[in-house]
């Protein structure tokens, strides 16, 4: 079955969602990979949809874009982050799309006619899909979403259950994420949680080899052999998971808990080579202890959810490290931005920032922060969406064009400066369409993409080469019949795709930093290198700062 070489490491969750699996799956990638070892990391999640893509970014957070153009969970993020490895489409699949596909094959015929069932077709399903999404790589980290006891889990609980017996004993371990709350009125950690959520483990037929417990303070030794006398776990496999002032520390804190260790001896892999993790200890330096601070205010409409915007808070937090800088974001809502209180809400700014968005709700208030950050002359990044009302707020400002828009905004505009384009290349160079009928699901022009820089631009500047590879997500771009208008009076194009069809990048002459992007940068962005857009925006910040 599959790669006989693959090890499986099956990360699941308890009591509670939001421990925290994403990063604590990442971070152990992270120390495996300083090892020596290829690592990849799996998101299966339960939910029925065929991806994020469609769903509120109030409901999901963000939806992570692949270099391969795939809409997949924001856990991506953090495995992207944390690795050196690339994440692809078979790194997260839904039930949805386990579904689809049995369907698929059943109404082919390729069933032979028999009944179609849980077990064992989509069981299988998921399984191969598994399989493949490992592809070559020594460990494969597979992080089941949700909790163990939740309904729509089942079915992958009970394939990887499977997998240990398909797969040879040292292939497959279990890592169980469970919470350990703190009573301030008992004044204790209570164990029971942890205990029975490995008992609702127990019940599927999976036994933790590893229990990470989640918690406000570290765990007692008490604590810990009272857990593994009743899971069945071995104390040294009961690792403490306190909070933390850096995510970054996760690698060091398991490491030091030896659970790269745990991992190599139970897979029978023989690793010579110590965890290097000195990169992660000069980020937590740079995380940890900024000079000073800036000021940057994201003026977004998901402002709402944090998670909604989670690569660009890394991004930026990312951009301040590289400065040795602590990035302090000001979340402002653009529905209820207007001129009469522009001044009020931005005025203390270091930097602004427009993100990414669909849909009308919020667009005027965006376009009065541009003109803010244009006329006062503060930095300004504008990212996808945030690029787009900055070429609107030009046309309507700068050039006259009055009440001009985006079509998806307003169909009947006179200025249509941007517009839903029906022709592009996708990231492998094939020719796309689509059309105003389009499924909103898949249809858009996403992954990486070339982009060809001018010289003697900013963004040139900062990334200090002509050619760049940056992914995308948008199904509306600049209108070509209008920019030549714009151009005409000083607005800068300084990035054109491939083909040199669509604007890719944006600046105004006049200003210190104004640079407007049709891509997300922070999709690439990591914490050990940062990027050089987000890098150069929070230098721009300080020194803002500094002229005030």
């Amino acid at each position: 079955m599959g790669n006989k070489q693959t090890r499986f490491l099956f990360v699941t969750g308890g009591v509670v969602s939001s421990l925290g699996k994403g990063v604590a799956a990442a971070s152990l990638g992270a120390v495996l990979e300083s090892r020596g070892l290829s690592v990849t990391i799996l998101k299966l999640d339960p939910y029925i949809n065929l991806d994020p893509g469609t769903m509120s970014p109030f409901q999901h957070g963000e939806v992570f874009v692949t270099e391969d153009g795939s809409e997949t969970d924001l856990d991506l993020g953090h495995y992207e982050r944390f690795l050196t490895s690339k994440m692809s489409k078979s790194n997260n699949f839904t039930t949805g799309q386990v579904y689809e596909e049995v369907l698929r094959k059943e109404r082919k015929g390729d069933y032979l006619g028999g009944t179609v069932q849980v077990i064992p077709h989509i069981t299988d399903e998921i399984k191969e899909r598994i399989i493949k999404g490992a592809g070559n790589s020594d460990v494969a980290i597979v992080e089941i979403g949700g909790t163990v006891g939740d309904i729509e889990s089942q079915p992958f609980l009970e394939a990887i259950r499977q997998m240990k017996i398909d797969l040879q004993s040292y292939q497959t371990l279990y890592m169980h994420l469970t919470l350990l709350p703190f009573l301030k009125s008992a004044g204790e950690t209570k164990t029971k949680p942890t205990q029975r959520s490995v008992k609702e483990m127990l019940s599927h037929g999976l036994q933790p080899d590893i229990l990470v417990c989640r918690s406000d303070k570290p765990m007692e030794e008490e604590e810990r052999k009272k857990i593994a006398l009743f899971t069945n776990v071995k104390p040294n496999a009961v690792i403490s998971m306190p909070d933390v002032d850096s995510i970054y520390k996760i690698p060091i804190e398991l490491n030091y808990q030896k659970v790269d260790e745990i991992v190599l001896e139970k897979f029978k892999l023989n690793s010579s080579k110590k965890p290097n993790l000195r990169d992660w200890r000069k980020v937590i330096k740079e995380d940890l202890e900024p000079k000073e601070s800036v000021k940057i205010s994201m003026v977004g409409k998901y402002t709402e959810l944090a998670d909604a915007y989670k690569s660009l808070n890394e991004a930026l937090k990312h951009g301040g490290f590289k400065n040795n800088l602590k990035v302090d974001i000001d979340y402002v809502d653009s529905e209820k931005l207007d001129s009469k209180n522009v001044h009020r809400k931005l005025g203390k700014s270091n930097a602004i920032l427009v993100p990414g968005g669909f849909g009308e709700r919020g667009i005027e208030g965006m376009v009065t922060a541009v003109k803010y950050a244009r006329t006062k002359l503060i930095p300004y990044l504008g990212i996808c969406l945030g690029m787009q009302i900055a070429v609107i707020e030009y046309a309507r400002n700068v050039t006259r064009l009055k009440l001009a828009n985006s079509t998806e905004f307003d169909k009947t505009t006179n200025y249509p400066v941007v517009g839903l384009i029906s022709e592009w290349l996708d990231s492998e160079g094939s020719i796309e369409r689509r059309d105003s009928n389009s499924d909103l699901g898949g249809t858009m022009r996403l992954g990486s993409q070339e982009c060809i820089l001018k010289n003697n631009s900013l963004t040139r500047a900062l990334y200090k080469k002509s050619k760049i590879l940056e992914r995308h997500r948008h199904r509306y771009e600049v209108n070509n019949n209008l920019i030549d208008i714009l151009v005409s009076k000083g607005l800068k194009v300084v990035g054109k795709s491939a083909d040199k069809m669509l604007v890719e990048v944006i600046e105004i002459d006049e200003h210190p930093w104004f640079i407007g992007c049709q891509f997300h940068p922070e999709f690439t962005s990591d914490p050990r290198s940062g990027h050089p857009l987000f890098t150069g925006f929070i230098k721009a910040a300080k020194k803002n700062k500094i002229s005030k």
